[in-house]
């Protein structure tokens, strides 16, 4: 079977998900690179994850998902201070709309391409 790298690789339910939907603002292309590649990598050392998911439109439009086991590593991850200058930064300067919805996973199946 081939791993498809798009894909978190996720427990059986439950365990929760963090939908962020955003639409981008002009500019700072590479500066936005640099610290969604560092907040994937910093989240991957936090107590309670388990994966992420994320794609952008050449519209500007995007969804990053990430998946955690229970909502105090969400909490935690939410005060974890980098994590919160980098939100405070965005919000201001990379997003022009956002939306961030918590759910809990009870279910989940799928298709896996055999190599």
């Amino acid at each position: 079977m081939s791993r498809d790298d798009a894909f978190a690789e996720l427990p059986e339910p439950p365990y929760y998900a963090v939908i962020f939907s955003s639409r981008r603002s002009d500019g700072d292309d590479a500066g936005y690179a640099r610290a969604a590649d560092r907040m994937v990598e910093l989240a991957r050392q936090q107590p309670g994850f388990l994966g992420v998911e994320s794609t952008r439109g050449g519209d500007g439009f995007g969804i990053t998902v990430s998946y955690w086991s229970d909502e105090d590593a969400i909490l935690a991850w939410k005060r974890h201070a980098e994590h919160a200058a980098t939100r405070a930064h965005g919000r201001e300067h990379w997003y022009r709309h956002f939306e961030l919805r918590v759910a809990r996973v009870e279910r989940a199946y799928g298709k896996k391409q055999h190599a």
